[in-house]
């Protein structure tokens, strides 16, 4: 403090008259009286503000460790490490997406009798959580198939239309593949979506004339939990308990078919019943209760008679919900899927798996048409 202010504070002081002098405080006098006071509350505000100031004090990382110039004391802040990659975990999955006859548009975009597609949505949700897309072209020699389902991690199965000939048997054979992936210790997931879910109906039945016709094209549905059903486990384990309400309340998925099977009939087929878990049912335009999604017991196997992929990622139907709790579905929905791909053991050689990602072709946008899909992979 400066020492002519500490002089004229003294000298003041000594000049201040007692109360026993005079009754009457000049306005001078009070003037000085609040300079006293002012003095040590402005000392005990800098005091208290100077720990609040140092406590919010932003550390650059190389202003982490620094020595004061007038203390001998270190300040020390733990540099952040961070966690080693479980190695028990693949970080850079691969999911082969099978396709299906056709070009997706009914012929307008390749007419030829050997072409397949898979709809470019389905590789944006598998890229979406995380992972890359090898196509299994259905209809290539089947060494070349089978050597391409060693590079990947999990498979998904696509809707469509394909319910016999060669394209049901290749289904069938990668389905037996898979089961045999995982009873010899290969965590290998599978998808199936729409026609994927009645494909597998089918097969596990062992009957192709189990499934059922429903109302339900183009259209936005609910989820109904089956009752005491644990989810533990399941796709729907990991989201938020509101939007699990919202499944039920909202019409947050989307359906795309005219064949499904029963809750009733599934229960009665008895290797339908052993293998799959129902999770959800849902109703299609004339009330009539389907199964909407279900998980096999002792596999990696998820089912949907609905399109996890559509909100997200397609825009051709007015059927889709495009919510914001729509679009939360869809990538819970992948999320779960890489999340089980990402257990695999299977560790390809990368210049192979390089060599057959999808990245080497090119989609055809096709959704000028108004309908179907907005981009599709045209395989010949």
């Amino acid at each position: 403090m400066p020492s002519s202010f500490l002089a004229n504070s003294a000298s003041n002081a000594s000049c201040a008259p007692s109360s026993s002098q005079n009754d009457t405080v000049s306005p001078s006098t009070s003037s000085d009286m609040w300079n006293y006071l002012w003095i040590p509350i402005l000392i005990s505000l800098s005091k208290e503000l100077s720990p609040a100031k140092a406590e919010s004090t932003i550390l650059l990382p190389s202003q982490r460790q620094q020595r004061t110039e007038d203390s001998v004391s270190t300040l020390t802040v733990p540099l952040a490490r961070c966690p080693r990659p479980d190695a028990k975990l693949n970080y850079r999955p691969v999911i082969g997406i099978l396709s299906h006859p056709g070009d997706g548009a009914s012929g307008r975009l390749n007419n030829a009798s050997n072409a397949s597609y898979i709809a470019a949505s389905y590789v944006k949700f598998v890229e979406s959580a995380g992972a890359r897309v090898i196509p299994l072209i259905y209809n290539e020699p089947e060494e070349i198939l089978y050597q391409k389902l060693k590079l990947v991690n999990g498979v998904l199965y696509t809707g469509g239309w394909a319910k016999s000939g060669y394209y049901y048997e290749i289904v069938e054979r990668i389905f037996k593949k898979i089961l045999k992936k995982n009873d010899a210790g290969d965590h290998f997931p599978l998808y199936a979506i729409c026609l994927g879910f009645e494909l597998l109906t089918m097969i596990i039945s062992k009957n192709t004339n189990i499934l059922e016709s429903f109302n339900a094209a183009d259209q936005a549905s609910t989820l109904e939990f089956v009752r005491n059903t644990n989810i533990d486990g399941t796709v729907f384990q990991r989201f938020p308990p509101d939007l699990l309400k919202r499944l039920s309340t909202d019409c947050l998925v989307m359906q795309n078919h005219h064949y499904g099977i029963s809750p009733e009939r599934m229960q009665a087929n008895l290797d339908l019943s052993r293998f799959f878990k129902i999770l959800t049912t849902s109703a299609d335009g004339d009330e009539k209760v389907y199964v909407s999604t279900v998980q096999a017991y002792n596999y990696p196997v998820t089912a949907f008679q609905w399109h996890p992929e559509k909100n997200a990622f397609e825009w051709g139907l007015s059927g889709i919900p495009h919510s914001e709790e729509a679009i939360q579905v869809t990538q819970h929905v992948a999320n779960y899927f890489i999340s089980e791909a990402r257990k695999s053991m299977n560790r390809p050689p990368a210049r192979k798996v390089l060599d057959n990602l999808i990245y080497n072709y090119s989609p055809t946008y096709c959704g000028k048409a108004g309908k179907g899909y907005d981009e599709v992979y045209i395989f010949t």
